[in-house]
């Protein structure tokens, strides 16, 4: 394992723990991975992200672009119109997300079952 307290400035012992605070969030994995098919309005990440209310999808949103991985871009037309994408770190970032979710996909049935196992334990 790399220790980089220096490269990072000190506020990270390492690049997991730096990465792990950008997509840090419920949502932040999942809108990454839609966007990297394109750009994307508004509207259609609330579709695409099933379950995340208006208010945390801004939030999230808001906190992506803060963090440089995503781009908004505001065409000022009537009616309103807002596009996000990733940006080349963003890309970057998001790219590793998709093995996650190929994993996701093959051991879908095991987790099921024991995420549900854990929440009847709880």
């Amino acid at each position: 394992m790399n220790d980089c307290s220096e490269k990072c400035g000190g506020r990270y012992s390492y690049g997991l723990a730096a990465t792990l605070s950008i997509i840090a969030g419920k949502w932040k994995p999942l809108i990454l991975y839609f966007l990297l098919d394109g750009p994307k309005r508004y509207g259609e990440l609330k579709r695409n992200v099933h379950g995340v209310s208006a208010k945390v999808l801004i939030q999230q949103l808001k906190e992506l672009e803060a963090d440089r991985v995503l781009a908004r871009t505001d065409y000022k037309e009537v009616p309103p119109r807002v596009d996000y994408a990733l940006t080349p770190l963003g890309r970057s970032l998001a790219d590793k997300i998709v093995p996650l979710c190929t994993w996701g996909t093959e051991n879908m049935a095991e987790m099921v079952n024991t995420l549900a196992e854990r929440d009847r334990s709880l």
